[in-house]
C-alpha cells in the first residue's frame, strides 16, 4: 500500500469523534467542544495530510424506523446524521483548528422530531416538543480554536464561533463513545449536554496534563423550529468548568453555568433563565480485540422557583471493530409542561431503559457499513397511566447505519490489536527538528532529549518510549503529527 493511500486510511480523533485539536500530544481526549474523553478512547475519522495542514473527517448516519406504542404512539421512518470536519496546523508557538459540523436533519426528520418516547425539550408548531426528539440544525458547529504553551506543562486555550459548544456538561451525545452506535437521544439531553449547538460561544481555558478549569459565554437560548439557520442572541450566559482525569481511562467533570432566556415562555410569556448543574464520569477500556465505553451522569436545572433532576448510565461494548451493544437507563424528573399532562403534581419522575445491538460490515474500508436494531420501555408514574395507555410502554426500531472504522491510538498495556481485530495501530508521536520547541513534562533537559536520524533528518523525543513509537512507524507519526 502507498504511503499517501495509508495516510488516507488513517482514522482519527473523534468523537470526537472529533478532534485532534488542542494539544497534540493529547488528541484522542479531545470531545465535542472542549470537552475531554479519556485518553484510552477509540478514533473515528478519517485523517488526510495536504502540506502543512492535518484535515479530518468523521461522520455517522443511521437509517431508522422508529415506532412507540400506547396512547402516545408514533412511529417515523427518518434518518439521524451529522458529518463534521477540521482542518489544523501549527501557528506560532501553538496550533490552531478550524471545525465545521453539519446535519442535514431539517429535511431527513419529518415534523417536530422523532419518535423517543419520555423526550422533552424546546418548542416546534407553538408548542413544547414532547416524546419525541427534535432535529438537530443544520450547522451544528462553526468554530475555530487556538492552543499554545504557557509556562511548563500548563497550556491555554481559547475557542468560539457563531456555533460552538460552551464549558458546559460531559462530552455530547454525538460524540460520546457510550452512544456511537445507539440512534436515539437520551432524555436527560436538555439536563446534561442541550448546549452542544449554541449560536454563539467564546471559552477560554488553561490545561494541563490531568486536569483542566474553563469558562465559557455564550448564547443560551434554545434554537428555534427553523433549523437551518443561525438564531443570533447576545452572549449574556455563562459557565465554568473543571476536569480531572485520573488516569488514561476515566475523565472527569464538573460544571455550572446560568443560561439566560433559555426556554420561549407559553401564549407569549416571557422567556425563563435557568441554572445548570452537571457532574459526569466516563470509564473506556481498551483491549486487543474488545472497546468498552460507560457514561455516568447527573444533571440538574432550575427555573421559575423550582428544581428538575436527571440521572443516565450509558454503555457501548464493541468488539473487533464488527459487534456493538449499546444500552442507557435514565431516571428523569419532569414537569406537567415537559410532558404535556395535566399539572397534578409539580414534577414526575419518568424511567426509561433502551439497548440495541449493531453488526458492522467486515470489509475493511475507511468506513463501516452496519444493520442495527433497538429496544426499548418507558416508565410512567400511575398517575400518568391514562395518558401514556400503560405504566411500561415498549418501544421498537430498526436501523441502517455507516460511520468511519475504528483506529486504536497506540497499543494499551493489555495487547495491541491486530489487523483482524480493531484494525490499524495509530502511530502518533510529538517530535521536533529543535528540542527546545518540544512541550514535555516538568523536568525535561532540552540538551538531553532522546533522538533519532529519519531520511536525513534528525527528531528529537520527549522521552525515549515516545522515540521507541515513532520507530515502529515514523512515515505514519509525521503524517499524523508534523514536527515542531
Amino acid at each position: 500500500m502507498s504511503a499517501s493511500r495509508r495516510r488516507a486510511r488513517l482514522l482519527g480523533a473523534l468523537l470526537i469523534v472529533c478532534a485532534a485539536r488542542v494539544s497534540t500530544a493529547q488528541s484522542t481526549r479531545q470531545g465535542s467542544g472542549t470537552s475531554w474523553l479519556p485518553d484510552a478512547s477509540p478514533m473515528y475519522a478519517v485523517h488526510f495530510q495536504d502540506g502543512p495542514w492535518m484535515l479530518m473527517l468523521h461522520e455517522n448516519a443511521f437509517l431508522q424506523f422508529l415506532r412507540d406504542s400506547g396512547r402516545r404512539r408514533d412511529e417515523q421512518l427518518g434518518s439521524v446524521n451529522w458529518v463534521m470536519g477540521m482542518a489544523q496546523r501549527n501557528a506560532g508557538r501553538g496550533r490552531v483548528a478550524l471545525r465545521g459540523m453539519f446535519s442535514v436533519e431539517p429535511w431527513t426528520i419529518r415534523g417536530c422530531g422523532y419518535p423517543d418516547l419520555l423526550a422533552s425539550g424546546e418548542r416546534c408548531a407553538g408548542q413544547t416538543i414532547h416524546d419525541r426528539q427534535h432535529p438537530h440544525d443544520l450547522p451544528m458547529e462553526i468554530a475555530a480554536e487556538y492552543d499554545a504553551p504557557l509556562r511548563g506543562t500548563v497550556r491555554w486555550q481559547l475557542y468560539g464561533g457563531p456555533s460552538a459548544e460552551p464549558a458546559l456538561g460531559p462530552v455530547a451525545y454525538p460524540h460520546r463513545v457510550s452512544a456511537m452506535p445507539n440512534p436515539l437521544a437520551p432524555i436527560s439531553h436538555h439536563w446534561l449536554d442541550s448546549t452542544h449547538v449554541s449560536f454563539g460561544t467564546v471559552t477560554g481555558g488553561v490545561y494541563a496534563t490531568r486536569w483542566k478549569l474553563e469558562a465559557s459565554a455564550f448564547n443560551g437560548r434554545e434554537p428555534d423550529e427553523h433549523r437551518q439557520n443561525i438564531d443570533v442572541g447576545p452572549l449574556d450566559s455563562f459557565s465554568g468548568r473543571v476536569w480531572f482525569q485520573p488516569d488514561a481511562n476515566v475523565s472527569l467533570q464538573v460544571s455550572g453555568g446560568h443560561l439566560r432566556e433559555l426556554e420561549a415562555g407559553e401564549a407569549g410569556a416571557p422567556r425563563a433563565d435557568a441554572n445548570r448543574l452537571t457532574a459526569s464520569a466516563t470509564f473506556h477500556r481498551l483491549g486487543a480485540a474488545r472497546v468498552s465505553a460507560w457514561t455516568i451522569a447527573w444533571g440538574r436545572n432550575s427555573e421559575s422557583g423550582h428544581g428538575t433532576s436527571a440521572l443516565m448510565l450509558e454503555t457501548s461494548v464493541t468488539l473487533a471493530d464488527r459487534d456493538s451493544w449499546f444500552g442507557r437507563l435514565e431516571l428523569t424528573q419532569k414537569t406537567p409542561h415537559d410532558l404535556d399532562v395535566p399539572p397534578t403534581r409539580e414534577t414526575f419522575t419518568v424511567f426509561k431503559i433502551q439497548g440495541g445491538y449493531t453488526r458492522y460490515a467486515r470489509a475493511a474500508t475507511r468506513f463501516k457499513a452496519g444493520l442495527g436494531a433497538t429496544v426499548s420501555a418507558g416508565v410512567v408514574p400511575s398517575e400518568l397511566r391514562e395518558v401514556y395507555g400503560s405504566r411500561v410502554n415498549p418501544g421498537a426500531g430498526i436501523f441502517l447505519t455507516l460511520r468511519p472504522a475504528m483506529t486504536i491510538a497506540e497499543p494499551t498495556a493489555e495487547a495491541a490489536p491486530s489487523a483482524a481485530d480493531a484494525g490499524r495501530t495509530m502511530v502518533m508521536v510529538q517530535t521536533a527538528f529543535d528540542a527546545a520547541r518540544l512541550t514535555c513534562a516538568a523536568g525535561f533537559d532540552p540538551a538531553a532529549a532522546p533522538r533519532t536520524t529519519y531520511e536525513g533528518k534528525t527528531y528529537y523525543f520527549c522521552s525515549p518510549e515516545d522515540r521507541d513509537r515513532f520507530l515502529i512507524d515514523p512515515k505514519m507519526s509525521l503524517s499524523m503529527m508534523p514536527p515542531k
